[in-house]
């Protein structure tokens, strides 16, 4: 509050009249003397008709700060201060210089309608996500190459306008004006005031005066959590080293704010969503507020409520794995370092995107030692691709995207049956090699999957195909297909005895894909799926990896009514599906593998403590694993890619990854929108063998290229 310097609206509008004059490329005489005279009279006549309605207080400091230059707002009267400010002779400013540390808050109260192509907020955007309390203005800008005036008047209204504040201020008590010390703050989480009264105090900290505020830790974000002494409790009273270290940044997408906004969840939790999502990032000093709000989420909700609970319940879980884990970073630190683990933070993928290749792998390398990605990211974005730090998840984008489908089955000679076709492609009639299927997976490019009746799907496969490519696969014969998640990296247990639900670690395509793909250095499951079960009535957290909504596309049937590739839910309550299923004989011949996916997951709680526990006892984020990681990611990079490739005509795209090859980015794109390469041949994954498909039944398809 007192860091905020007042300069008169007077003294501002004379300088602008002078600078005409004195900034003029023409000299002081070469002005006619009825210009300058004028200007003079102006400026008489505004100040004496203005001052006239000021008490004689109130001219004083008008007087002070014209002749003085601007004054701390806390060296002037408070009730001196807000009488001029809304009277509009005075304005605010935050001074911000080249060591100011800013730290930012959960965001309340924050609205912002983006609007496309406008510089300044695409500057406070990038701004937001970069920033973090241990580095001043000066370093953030030479590590987003920004002008450093910019970089200060973005920060600057951060602050004014209370959604950042500047760290380690020191006030001397005994310069300000006596009126500040006994003026009741005004807490912006707890109370819903006129913003008239808000401008001069909107510190939080109830029965603390402005000044007493401002010495108080820069890091306590929220008030509400110490209400309850019991509740602040939490990781922060760890004995950590006071250095800046780097941290362990958790990645995740849109969708996770999505459903922790859209469920009434807990009461300060939105405030928190809106922050992730906003700024594209929620600090490790927020983090104890963060856990506070997803410890009072319940365990259990009803039907689509249950998704959004899940994924916070996990997040949750994933956050104190994470945070903080001396055995998991035991052998990561230098010996003459205490081990008290790393702190984490929430980063936003789109958010990081939205820097260029080269802004974005400065500020991973300033700030963290590993990234960890959320499981499954949704095939909207293209994920975040990074060598150092290293990165627990896809190594590239074609490795979450329908193209890494197609390359798991063609190194496995196993999957479900699977048609992708290419944008303008027009099918007659469903192929053959799905009429015995009840339920299809679709998948339109650049979107989530979603399971569709077979029945009427012919109407809206089409109409997708005008504007995407889409990727057509057999889910069920009988209903949905039953399917399974097997979490990796595999213990040795799980690699021996008799092939079981319970034991799937020991099926062929499992094996094959052991050898093939390094899947003890990553983490995170790969989905197996059985077409032919009757058993197969699972909750859609379970069934579909919580990506089963996605709009696809959408037409008409013949009715006119409109109908979108949506997941179809067939409720079951999960302990019985799994009793019922564990119960059912099944055999290997049974089970095809449907897509793997590297991270960490968050939409079923079971899988998620079961991939952590891996991630620990397996010694992942360990120095020597970590080093295998990089090693098999390139290798497994320069496989995909060769492998679109080879289904490609044009460039290829291991030119990609090599004119991408700086030491600090796998793959990046060349721009933010940049999408992964879009099929230019239909392909068919039929009898354990992919090959381009060319719709052998004359009336099956013909090509419509547009």
């Amino acid at each position: 509050m007192t860091s905020r310097f007042i300069t008169t609206l007077l003294w501002k509008q004379r300088s602008e009249l002078m600078e005409i004059v004195m900034f003029s490329s023409l000299t002081y005489s070469a002005f006619p003397s009825f210009v300058l005279s004028a200007l003079c009279t102006v400026l008489r006549w505004f100040c004496v008709n203005q001052c006239m309605i000021c008490t004689t207080s109130e001219k004083s400091a008008i007087d002070k700060i014209i002749d003085s230059g601007p004054q701390l707002a806390g060296a002037l009267d408070f009730n001196v201060v807000h009488s001029l400010y809304n009277k509009g002779f005075i304005y605010l400013d935050v001074p911000i210089s080249d060591d100011s540390c800013i730290a930012v808050p959960p965001l309340e109260g924050f609205v912002m309608n983006r609007v496309q192509g406008d510089y300044f907020e695409t500057l406070l955007y990038k701004i937001f996500v970069s920033i973090d309390e241990h580095t001043n203005v000066a370093e953030l800008a030479n590590v987003l190459e920004i002008d450093l005036s910019l970089v200060k008047n973005a920060v600057s209204m951060y602050c004014r306008l209370g959604f950042a504040h500047k760290k380690g201020q020191v006030i001397n008590l005994d310069n300000l004006h006596p009126s500040w010390k006994n003026v009741p703050s005004v807490n912006r989480l707890k109370s819903t005031l006129d913003p008239q009264k808000m401008l001069l105090s909107w510190d939080s900290g109830e029965n603390r005066s402005p000044i007493q505020e401002a010495g108080s830790s820069a890091t306590d974000t929220d008030t509400n959590s110490q209400d309850d002494p019991a509740e602040t409790a939490s990781v922060s009273s760890l004995n950590l080293s006071s250095g800046h270290t780097k941290r362990i940044a958790f990645l995740f997408d849109s969708t996770l704010t999505a459903f922790l906004m859209m469920g009434n969840l807990s009461p300060n939790l939105k405030s928190h969503a809106v922050t992730m999502f906003e700024v594209g990032k929620l600090s490790d000093e927020s983090l104890d507020s963060f856990l506070v709000e997803l410890e009072k989420v319940q365990s259990t909700g009803e039907g689509e409520a249950q998704r959004y609970f899940d994924h916070a319940l996990t997040l949750r879980n994933t956050i104190l794995f994470l945070r903080h884990n001396k055995d998991l970073v035991a052998q990561a630190v230098q010996p003459d370092q205490p081990n008290n683990g790393f702190p984490l933070d929430l980063l936003r993928c789109e958010s990081l995107l939205g820097l260029d290749p080269a802004t974005c792998s400065r500020v991973l390398n300033k700030n963290y030692t590993l990234l960890v990605s959320m499981a499954p990211l949704t095939n909207e974005i293209r994920p975040v691709s990074s060598c150092t730090p290293q990165h627990i998840g896809p190594a590239i984008p074609e490795v979450s995207s329908v193209w890494f489908k197609l390359y798991i089955y063609h190194i496995t000679g196993q999957g479900p049956p699977s048609l992708l076709l290419s944008k303008g492609t027009r099918l007659r009639k469903l192929p053959d090699i799905f009429q015995a299927y009840d339920r299809l997976l679709i998948t339109s490019w650049g979107h989530d999957p979603g399971v569709v009746p077979t029945s009427n799907v012919l109407t809206m496969l089409n109409d997708a195909l005008t504007h995407s490519a889409v990727l057509i696969q057999g889910h069920g014969m009988h209903g949905m297909g039953e399917t399974m998640h097997i979490p990796f990296p595999f213990d040795e247990a799980e690699q021996q005895g008799d092939f079981s639900r319970v034991n799937m670690g020991i099926h062929t395509a499992l094996k094959i894909l052991r050898n093939k793909v390094d899947l003890q250095h990553f983490c995170g499951y790969v989905t197996m799926l059985n077409p032919s079960s009757r058993h197969a009535n699972r909750k859609l957290s379970d069934a579909s990896d919580g990506r089963g909504e996605a709009d696809l596309a959408s037409g008409s049937d013949v009715n006119g009514s409109t109908e979108s590739f949506e997941m179809v839910i067939e409720e079951t309550p999960m302990d019985s599906a799994v009793r019922q299923s564990l119960e059912v004989p099944t055999t290997e011949l049974e089970w095809v593998p449907l897509e793997v996916c590297f991270g960490i997951p968050l939409f079923s709680s079971e899988l998620n403590q079961k991939v952590c526990r891996k991630i620990a006892t397996h010694g992942l984020c360990r120095k020597e694993s970590l080093q295998k990681l990089l090693h098999s990611s390139r290798k497994l990079s320069l496989q995909v890619l060769n492998f679109v490739h080879s289904f490609q005509e044009g460039i290829s795209a291991l030119d990609q990854l090599h004119d991408a090859g700086s030491s600090s980015s796998l793959l990046q794109p060349v721009s933010a929108d940049m999408g992964v390469p879009l099929p230019a041949k239909n392909l068919v994954f039929k009898e354990g063998v992919l090959s381009e498909w060319n719709g052998r039944s004359p009336s099956s398809v013909f090509f419509n290229h547009t």
